[in-house]
């Protein structure tokens, strides 16, 4: 598969999310745990996501991932529980998109990791992922994922 990479300039972005560890195994039942206890919670505020769900990878121990898992709101809402408010930084970062399965999107990790090198680029060691359709009613081959490695 062919990808465009690029550099994007993002804002600091508010978030809800939830840091825990998973195994790349269990990580879509973890993942849909974070995201209905989350939407539970806005549900409670009477709040809603401004836009696409997001997972932060801070290692890539695929048997012990360290992952943040959330959505990204519009301002900063109290915590509750492991449910906690924060912040994506503002800066530079590589981007890439990705559309098609998960379990493919590692095609996509190399050719931006390649495509960083090339360019002489140095990131943070924090991948981001945004996801912009849900695969409970998305077709496969139609999920799209946006992939952005902050830039030192």
């Amino acid at each position: 598969m062919k990808y465009t990479c690029g550099i994007v300039e993002q804002p600091a972005n508010f978030v809800l999310s939830i840091r825990t560890r998973s195994s790349v195994e269990n990580l879509p039942q973890e993942l849909g745990n974070i995201y209905t206890a989350i939407t539970e919670y806005f549900s409670e505020l009477g709040e809603e996501p401004s836009q696409a769900t997001f997972a932060a990878y801070y290692n890539m121990d695929m048997q012990d991932l360290d992952i943040e898992a959330g959505f990204l709101v519009q301002k900063e809402l109290p915590a509750k529980d492991n449910i906690k408010p924060g912040k994506i930084p503002a800066g530079k970062y590589a981007v890439c998109m990705h559309v098609g399965p998960y379990h493919k999107i590692e095609s996509a990790y190399n050719a931006l990791m390649e495509w960083v090198k090339e360019k002489g680029l140095t990131p943070t060691g924090v991948a981001y992922e945004f996801y912009y359709n849900d695969p409970a009613v998305t077709p496969e081959d139609e999920l799209k994922t946006r992939i952005m490695f902050p830039l030192v």
